[in-house]
């Protein structure tokens, strides 16, 4: 999660025109009618269901009618300890606790220089289990904190319940109750999964890497439940991401997934081995996922990577590149993640991947600041929409999309991370167990909020729709069929053809 998407506007590459025009296509795109609009025009999102955002007079966080929200922990309060809160929250996950309680367990992405004293996740001098070395040293950096969250919506207590790790971005929860922690990073030691138990803070478990899912830049991790498989996302910062040619990319970042040896659902299992196995698509050798157009399929086959140089053995093996994946979240019979910086406009993309037909699939791309920018954590809601959270410029929101395709904001983020007039990511949201009560942090400063109002009930038929929906409709051209019968006789997709078409190019 760590960093923005590169500045500047991309123009088309080879998905649109092959290079057969140039910079006179930038910042245009294909319409429903085949013909090129400006991309604004056509990008516009769609009204809320839950209404337009209601301004907050505190100007922190706006949000729709009948919504209220509550800061339930901060930066730099007190833990129950005493300790202080660390700082930059991340990824989080709810689960129930005793007597009608949330446990709700929270990643802090912390690396050295961070701050210029950032407060870190510091044992409970009592109960805590790992060595705090307040000296700055690679070790006890980063880790988990967890909130007790009463029925009332207000803290009991929080704790430490896993430290001594580094960059705790993303990570994911497990249908067992435990929360795996993704070390975003791949130094002295750190790039690991860790498995933290919300019920047994600082325990072993919590210390313990799990080699065998691989040593990279890890973000999040989504399990699938009938199988036990862990689908993990990498955000690697090797190699840069070009804003103008996509050719010139030198960034890779890959989708994993992890068969453990032992599928039982139970704490400790994944420690036992399994085969770390990386996304390739044999019609796309090396291919690059910028190039996917919203509703290309593809079987997928996956090969297996050495787990100590998992990304340079990925892309050796020529898995398919990505540019920077964030979120995961598993629901409906499908895996859902991210790629921050993804799409001919660096504005994101949302795949999905179904592991019952082994195919993946671009859900949905970014093609103006309105709809998307820089989708970061998500999570796909009782209801069935899937929410993103952003880290982009200007204002960052938390938005949605319908099994329909519609893209709605839910809120907005208003507090600044310093005096530069940059907006702070959100990140971190989840949902109570009963589905009642919204949670999510922004990072800096660190804050989490609950946040209530008229959810939709739970919906496991809409759940599972989103999953098999088609893409939003007009991201991808309409044509004539003449003109797709050329498209395949040449080699073209839909989109290529199209273009072609409307700067004159024969094809019929």
């Amino acid at each position: 999660m760590t960093g923005r998407r590169s500045g500047g506007t991309r123009r088309f590459g080879r998905r649109a025109f092959l290079g057969a025009t140039g910079g006179a296509t930038a910042a245009l795109m294909l319409g429903a009618n085949g013909m090129l609009t400006p991309a604004r025009a056509a990008g516009a999102a769609q009204a809320s269901p839950f209404g337009a955002l209601v301004r907050d007079p505190g100007a922190v966080l706006d949000l729709p009618p009948g919504f209220q929200y509550r800061v339930i922990s901060h930066e730099g309060g007190r833990l129950t300890s005493g300790a202080p809160v660390p700082g930059d929250f991340d990824a989080m996950a709810a689960y129930d606790g005793p007597g009608g309680t949330t446990i709700l367990v929270r990643n802090h992405e912390l690396r050295l220089n961070t701050q210029a004293d950032p407060p870190r996740p510091e044992p409970n001098p009592v109960e805590g289990k790992n060595p705090y070395r307040p000296n700055g040293s690679l070790v006890d950096v980063g880790g988990t904190t967890a909130i007790v969250v009463g029925p009332d919506r207000r803290e009991i207590r929080d704790y430490v319940t896993s430290s001594g790790t580094r960059n705790n971005c993303a990570g994911g929860r497990t249908p067992w109750g435990t929360w795996l922690t993704c070390e975003e990073d791949r130094v002295d030691g750190h790039g690991y999964v860790f498995e933290v138990m919300p019920d047994d803070p600082e325990n072993d478990l919590s210390r313990t890497p799990i080699p065998a899912m691989g040593f990279f830049s890890h973000e999040a991790a989504a399990i699938d439940p009938q199988t036990g498989i862990v689908y993990l996302t990498e955000d690697d910062f090797r190699g840069r991401i070009d804003t103008d040619d996509p050719n010139k990319d030198t960034r890779f970042s890959f989708l994993y997934r992890y068969i453990p040896n032992d599928a039982s659902p139970r704490p400790g299992a994944l420690q036992k081995g399994g085969v770390l196995q990386a996304l390739k698509i044999d019609e796309r050798p090396l291919g690059d996922a910028d190039f996917f157009n919203p509703g290309e399929k593809f079987v997928v086959r996956w090969v297996d990577v050495d787990p100590t140089i998992a990304a340079d053995d990925a892309k050796a093996k020529g898995a398919v590149k990505f540019n920077r994946l964030e979120g995961a979240d598993f629901a409906g019979g499908a895996i859902w993640f991210d790629d921050t910086a993804g799409g001919e406009k660096r504005l994101g993309q949302v795949y999905r991947y179904l592991p019952a037909t082994n195919t993946l699939e671009l859900f949905y791309e970014g093609i103006s600041d309105n709809q998307m920018e820089s989708p970061d954590n998500i999570v796909v809601t009782p209801w069935g929409d899937l929410w993103f959270a952003e880290d982009g410029d200007g204002f960052n929101r938390l938005m949605g999309i319908t099994p329909t395709g519609e893209v709605y904001t839910f809120a907005n983020n208003r507090v600044m991370t310093d005096s530069s007039g940059d907006f702070s990511e959100l990140c971190g949201p989840c949902f109570s167990p009963d589905g009642q009560t919204f949670f999510m942090n922004i990072q800096t400063p660190g804050i989490t909020f609950a946040i209530w109002g008229p959810f939709p009930g739970a919906n496991a038929a809409r759940v599972r729709q989103m999953a098999h929906a088609a893409p939003p409709a007009h991201l991808a051209p309409a044509i004539s069929g003449h003109l797709l019968e050329a498209a395949r006789e040449f080699g073209l997709s839909p989109l290529e053809a199209a273009a072609f078409r409307h700067h004159g190019v024969p094809l019929l």
